[in-house]
C-alpha cells in the first residue's frame, strides 16, 4: 500500500500520521495571557531537540475552523510555558484538558487540577506532574495555513522539577515509577511500564 497525503483530506492525512507515528509523549502546556489567566492543554506532537543548548519542541495545531488554538495565543503573549509529563495517574484530567473552552476560562479550574508556583516563568505547574520543565519561547514556526495548519514551538528550557518518588536508588528515572503515558492513533495510548532494552552499537567506528 502506498499513499499520496497530498490527494488525501487533511483529517485524512493527519489520521495516518497519527495512526503511523507512536508512541509520542505528550506534553502537557500551561501558558497565561496578558491578563494573567492560565491555561492548560495537551499535545501529542512534542520531543526534545538538542541538550545545547537544552531545549524541546512541542506542536499545536490550528482548530478546524483554523483559529490558532490559546495555548499559541498566549505564548504570542507571554513567551513562557511549563511543558509536563503526563503520568497514567492524570490521564484523564489531561484528556479533559483538551475540551474546548471560552478563551480565558482556566482549565486548571474547570477540571479541579491543583496548581504550584513556577521559579522562573509565570505559568503555573501542575502539583501532582511528576515532571515538569519551565521553558522560554525561542521561536514559534507556523507550518502551513488555515484549518489543521500548525506553529512549531521551540523552546529554551530554564529549570525541571522532578519528584524524588520517580528516581531509582542512583538517583536517576525510573520509568515504571515515571508511569508516563504516550498517545497511540484514534483514542489509545501506551505507557512506560512496558519496556525491554537494546544494547547501543560502539559508535567509535
Amino acid at each position: 500500500m502506498q499513499l499520496d497525503l497530498s490527494a488525501l483530506s487533511a483529517r485524512e492525512a493527519y489520521t495516518w500520521m497519527t495512526d503511523l507515528i507512536t508512541p509520542r509523549p505528550i506534553a502537557w502546556v500551561s501558558t497565561t495571557d496578558a491578563q494573567g489567566r492560565a491555561n492548560l492543554a495537551p499535545f501529542s506532537f512534542f520531543n526534545g531537540v538538542t541538550s545545547v543548548p537544552p531545549t524541546l519542541l512541542f506542536v499545536p495545531v490550528n482548530l478546524r475552523d483554523g483559529v490558532k488554538k490559546d495555548t499559541v495565543l498566549n505564548l504570542e503573549a507571554v513567551p513562557e510555558c511549563v511543558v509536563h509529563i503526563v503520568p497514567h495517574a492524570l490521564g484523564e484530567q489531561m484528556n479533559a484538558c483538551a475540551a474546548r473552552l471560552p478563551h480565558g476560562e482556566s482549565e486548571f479550574a474547570a477540571f479541579g487540577i491543583e496548581t504550584a508556583p513556577s521559579t522562573l516563568v509565570r505559568p503555573p505547574r501542575i502539583a501532582a506532574a511528576p515532571a515538569a520543565f519551565e521553558c522560554r519561547v525561542r521561536q514559534i514556526v507556523g507550518v502551513g495555513e488555515g484549518a489543521m495548519a500548525a506553529h512549531v514551538v521551540i523552546c529554551d528550557i530554564l529549570r525541571v522539577h522532578v519528584r524524588d518518588d520517580i528516581l531509582n536508588d542512583k538517583g536517576a528515572v525510573d520509568a515504571a515509577k515515571l508511569d508516563a503515558i504516550g498517545r497511540l492513533g484514534g483514542e489509545d495510548y501506551a505507557t512506560t511500564r512496558d519496556r525491554f532494552q537494546l544494547a547501543r552499537p560502539d559508535r567509535k567506528r
